[in-house]
C-alpha cells in the first residue's frame, strides 16, 4: 500500500497549544502510522499559493511548549481570497494544489472560520479534518478547545491584579477580555478571578443595574469595584438594535437587500466593541467613583500553553491521525470529558457555542454575589 502524503495548517487567529497540536497529529502520523507530512505556511493563503515545507520527527521536536504556530496563520477565506486587490475564489486553485501535491487528506486547525473554509473544501471533494481552536470555547460539538485553559489563567490573572488597584485608589475597574460572540472567556475569568460583575454578550446589561451593584458594595464598606466584560458584551439598548438588524437579513427579499442587511449588523457589532469606555464614563457619572479601562488584547493568546492546553492538543492531534487512518473525513474531533468523538463538519460550520442563561458558572456567579448587570 502506498505511503499516505497528509497536509495540515493553521488557520485563524494564533492560540496557546496549535503546536502541541501539530506534534500530537504529526508524531502520531510519522511515527505510528509511517506517514509524509507537509505543512502549508500562512494558512488557507499558503494553500491556495501552494506554499509548504516537509515536517519530519526533528522539525516537530521542541515545539509542545511554545505559543503561537510553527506554520503561521492568516484569516483569508477559500471562496473569497484578496488577491491582487480583488477578491476570488481560491478553492479550485488548491483542490489543484491537493491534487498536484498528492495528498490524502488535509487537516485544519482553526476556529469557527476555518470550519467554514473546510467545510466548503470538503464539498469541492477533498478529504478534511478539522482540530478545534479558539480562546474563546465557542465552537460546537466540543467541550473545549485548545487555546481555552491558557488564555484563561492569563485573563484570571489579570483580573486578580487588578483587585489591589481598584482596592488601593478606591476606583472602578473594567477588564476587556476576547470573546466577541460569546462569553465564556469572561465568564470564567470572572468567577475564578472574584469579579463583582461580569458582562457577557448573552446577558444584556443596564448601567442602572450596574451601578446599583456598586452602590451597594459601598454601603457594605467596598469602595471599589472589578468588573469583568466580554468585548463583545452590550447594553439593552445595543441588543435590541442588533437584534432588529439581525431580523432584516432573515426577512430581506433579495439577495442586494440581504448583503446590505449584513453590512448593518457587522457595523453595529463593530461600534459595540469599544463600548467599554463609555460604559466606564457612565459609571462614574452614576457612582460618583472614578472608573479605568484595562483592555487585555493579543496578551490573552499569546505565550506559553500551558498544561491542559499542551495535553489537549496532543490527544486532539493523535485522534485525528487515528481518525484519517480510519478513513473518516469531513469531521471535527471534539474533546469529550477525557474522550474524542468525530462530529460531522456540517453540524459544526456556521454555528457559535453561546453561554447558556441557565449554565452552572452563571448560576455560580449568582450565588456566590456576582452581578451580571441584568
Amino acid at each position: 500500500m502506498a505511503t499516505k502524503r497528509i497536509g495540515i495548517l493553521t488557520a485563524g487567529g494564533d492560540a496557546p497549544g496549535l503546536n502541541a497540536a501539530i506534534r500530537g497529529f504529526g508524531k502520531a502520523a510519522i511515527g505510528e502510522h509511517g506517514w509524509k507530512l507537509i505543512g502549508f505556511r500562512d494558512g488557507m493563503r499558503g494553500l491556495a499559493e501552494n506554499r509548504y515545507t516537509e515536517l519530519d520527527g526533528a522539525a516537530l521536536s521542541g515545539i509542545l511548549t511554545t505559543g503561537g504556530t510553527m506554520l503561521g496563520t492568516s484569516r483569508d477565506k477559500v471562496h473569497r481570497m484578496m488577491v491582487d486587490g480583488e477578491a476570488r475564489d481560491m478553492i479550485p486553485t488548491i483542490v489543484e494544489n491537493v491534487e498536484k501535491d498528492k495528498l490524502d487528506a488535509l487537516v485544519c486547525l482553526g476556529g469557527g472560520g476555518t470550519a467554514k473554509n473546510a467545510r466548503r473544501l470538503m464539498d469541492a471533494g477533498i478529504n478534511v479534518l478539522h482540530l478545534p481552536k479558539t480562546i474563546d470555547n465557542d465552537i460546537v460539538r466540543t467541550d473545549t478547545s485548545f487555546g481555552f485553559s491558557t488564555a484563561l489563567e492569563i485573563a484570571t490573572e489579570a483580573v486578580d491584579r487588578l483587585h489591589s488597584t481598584a482596592h488601593s485608589h478606591h476606583r472602578i475597574i473594567l477588564t476587556e477580555i476576547m470573546g466577541h460572540r460569546a462569553g465564556w472567556l469572561a465568564l470564567g475569568a470572572g468567577v475564578a478571578g472574584g469579579a463583582d460583575v461580569i458582562l457577557l454578550p448573552e446577558v444584556p446589561y443596564s448601567v442602572e443595574a450596574i451601578a446599583e451593584k456598586i452602590q451597594r458594595r459601598r454601603k457594605q464598606g467596598s469602595s471599589f469595584s472589578v468588573v469583568a466584560v466580554a468585548e463583545g458584551a452590550r447594553s439593552v439598548k445595543d441588543a435590541e438594535e442588533l437584534a432588529h438588524a439581525q431580523a432584516l437579513v432573515k426577512d430581506a427579499s433579495s439577495p442586494e437587500l440581504k448583503a446590505m442587511a449584513k453590512k448593518g449588523v457587522k457595523a453595529l457589532e463593530a461600534s459595540h466593541r469599544a463600548n467599554t469606555f463609555t460604559l466606564a464614563e457612565q459609571l462614574e457619572a452614576a457612582t460618583g467613583l472614578e472608573a479605568r479601562v484595562t483592555i487585555l488584547g493579543y496578551v490573552q493568546r499569546g505565550g506559553t500553553p500551558n498544561a491542559a492546553d499542551r495535553l489537549l492538543g496532543t490527544r486532539l492531534g493523535v485522534a485525528g491521525a487515528n481518525a484519517i487512518a480510519d478513513g473518516k473525513y469531513g469531521v471535527m474531533v471534539a474533546d469529550r470529558g477525557h474522550d474524542t468523538a468525530l462530529v460531522p463538519l456540517k453540524d459544526v460550520a456556521g454555528k457559535v457555542k453561546y453561554v447558556p442563561r441557565d449554565h452552572e458558572w452563571i448560576k455560580a456567579a449568582r450565588a456566590v454575589g456576582t452581578a451580571l448587570g441584568d
